[in-house]
């Protein structure tokens, strides 16, 4: 078998002489893939939308807790701020209490 390359850019599976058998008879080159069917689950097509929604799940419970530390510091600082300020008064003596204090 000689292996002279054909003109054109061909495949390296494919032999020249083959080749060029083809081009002088006009029969076509046939390819086989042996391409064996894959039994069993295909785990990557089914882990990668639960990793994303693991993830996303995650996040979300991420978010919860850190607005939940916001609203706390929140609190705590309004609690400090209401305890400094005292009653507070609205017009015709009418008068509010907004902490209570310690005891």
């Amino acid at each position: 078998m000689h292996h002279r390359e054909p003109p054109g850019h061909l495949a390296h599976h494919i032999p020249a002489d083959d080749w060029n058998r083809a081009q002088a008879t006009g029969r076509p080159v046939v390819i086989v893939v042996n391409d064996p069917a894959r039994t069993g689950i295909p785990w990557r097509r089914l882990l990668i939308p639960f990793a994303i929604a693991g993830a996303a799940v995650a996040g979300c419970w991420g978010l919860v807790a850190a607005l939940c530390a916001l609203f706390d510091a929140a609190a705590h600082a309004a609690t400090v701020i209401a305890g400094a300020a005292g009653p507070i008064g609205i017009g015709g003596g009418i008068t509010f209490k907004l902490a209570r204090a310690k005891r």
